[in-house]
């Protein structure tokens, strides 16, 4: 890389810098957001009219984490694609920028003008109208959008249809659906979800990521010792569930437990999305439930995990005062759902209380290594809906080696659930629903960073879609759709949020 392009690649803090001195000079600062992972035609003419709005051009491209347009994006590494940028002549700054807040670095950089390319044109403006319609000026701030027009090339189109990101089954089955509903039916209808009251009851954890590095074979014993090089804190179980929630539903109320020693209730609460309105019940008997997981940081692997709870049930008179509590609540919500991961909180007359008390109600028992066999999905009577993975609902069945629609029926059947959906890892999905139709979907993923809490997000959407009244292959879509976003974030680090789900959507129905 020869020096002229190496100069004008920044960190956002030196572009800030550069920004204000050009705006002082009395320069117009014209900025471009986005992946730019294929640098084609359309991009090029989006380049060159947007210069042509002012002095200065600036060009954030958004870094590997954070790009969630669709299966296998990016095909080019950031640094790559910052360099490919950098590389044009027309280009007079870029960075590499984080958007896990999206278009915060326009926020941060406050051009004159954001120049969005044709890209954002007819079919997919009205994507982005979709996803920024209630909160355009908290994304985009003060800066004048100017649509650039020219020649349409699409990278999603080209990558979609020129590349094997999917395989053939995946191919056919998303020409299908496209045919059967439209990106505006489908965002339509995860709307509506806006006006439903959900509560939640079920276990929080804590999950804590401890990062180490191998440091070599211990002389006295056969383990190889490890390095502590950080740590980082995320909020799962039902908290995770509440969070994905809230994007959905203006009411999202939570019940759960925590220890009555060192609580962490501060720390929960403030991790609460605004419209999470949490109850918290205290136990005596046992602490907020917190799951240490050391991992390579190298291999990005997991090493082992350390569990500090009490998965007794809790005791007799804090029951009562959670059944008291759903008796006099429960029926205030079109929707009920249990996540039960084993851990003490969920009893037998919890759930009577539930299954009398609510309006409908749904489930996903989790089977974990606190648990294994010890909590299954027969436990529950007719619930409206029941979310579970293939070992969990081939444990409950006890069948290892059965046909898995065969199980997915039998179980529905002796649970006398109205609405059930497997999911089956690389295999996608299978459902079923009250009139034993039956639906199978491809899995949308090509990039797993970490698998936990992707059955969370999965259950915290499609529930609330089944109590709206969705159709089973649309839930099933969002959920697989849901499913291979969360399979790219650390644990339970940060929500799928719907703004991502529906740019993800958007480029995989092209």
């Amino acid at each position: 890389m020869n020096r002229a392009i190496r100069d004008k690649i920044l960190t956002l803090i030196d572009m800030v810098k550069v920004v204000e001195d050009l705006r002082k000079q009395g320069k117009v600062i014209v900025q471009s957001h986005g992946v730019f992972d294929l640098i084609h035609p359309g991009i090029i003419t989006h380049l060159e009219l947007a210069r042509k709005q002012g002095d200065v051009l600036v060009v954030t491209v958004i870094r590997d984490k954070d790009v969630r347009r669709g299966p296998g994006r990016p095909i080019f590494p950031d640094k790559l694609r910052v360099e490919n940028v950098a590389a044009l002549e027309l280009v007079d700054y870029v960075c590499a920028v984080d958007d896990e807040i999206p278009f915060e670095s326009v926020r941060v950089l406050n051009p004159d003008i954001l120049a969005k390319g044709q890209a954002y044109k007819e079919r997919d403006r009205k994507v982005h109208e979709k996803i920024f319609e209630e909160e355009k000026e908290f994304y985009l701030g003060k800066s004048r959008v100017h649509e650039t027009g020219g020649f349409s090339f699409s990278s999603s189109h080209i990558i979609n249809n020129f590349l094997d990101i999917y395989p053939e089954e995946t191919k056919t089955f998303l020409r299908g659906f496209s045919q059967k509903y439209n990106f505006e039916d489908v965002t339509a209808a995860l709307n509506s979800l806006k006006q439903l009251k959900v509560l939640l009851i079920g276990d929080g954890i804590i999950d804590e990521y401890h990062y180490c590095s191998a440091m070599g074979k211990s002389a006295k014993s056969h383990l190889v010792v490890s390095k502590y090089l950080t740590h980082e804190v995320f909020y799962g179980g039902a908290f995770a569930i509440a969070n994905h929630m809230a994007g959905l539903c203006n009411t999202v109320h939570l019940v759960t437990m925590l220890g009555r020693t060192d609580s962490k209730e501060h720390a929960i609460a403030n991790n609460l999305k605004s419209n999470v309105t949490p109850k918290f019940f205290h136990r005596d008997d046992g602490p907020t439930i917190v799951k240490k997981r050391y991992v390579d940081q190298y291999l990005n692997q997991k090493i082992f995990e350390v569990n500090y709870l009490n998965d007794d049930f809790i005791k007799d008179e804090c029951e009562q005062s959670v059944i008291d509590y759903l008796r006099a609540v429960a029926g205030e919500y079109d929707l009920v759902l249990v996540s039960d991961f084993g851990h003490g909180l969920i009893t037998r007359r919890i759930i009577e209380t539930i299954q009398k008390h609510a309006r409908r109600y749904a489930v996903n028992t989790q089977t974990n290594a606190a648990n294994a066999g010890y909590n299954l999905i027969t436990k529950y009577h007719r619930p409206f809906f029941v979310c579970l993975d293939e070992p969990e609902i081939k444990l409950a069945a006890q069948e290892r080696h059965g046909n898995i629609e065969e199980i997915a029926r039998s179980i529905k059947e002796a649970i006398q659930a109205e609405n059930l959906i497997v999911t089956l890892g690389k295999k996608g999905s299978i459902g079923i629903n009250r009139d034993n139709e039956v639906n199978r979907t491809p899995i949308f993923s090509s990039k797993v960073v970490d698998t936990i809490g992707a059955g969370d997000a999965f259950f915290a959407f499609t529930a609330p879609c089944f109590a709206q009244g969705l159709p089973l292959d649309m839930v099933s879509f969002i959920g697989n759709a849901v499913g291979a976003l969360a399979v790219q974030i650390v644990g339970n680090k940060k929500s799928v949020e719907k703004y991502e789900l529906f740019e993800f959507i958007g480029t995989i129905l092209k």
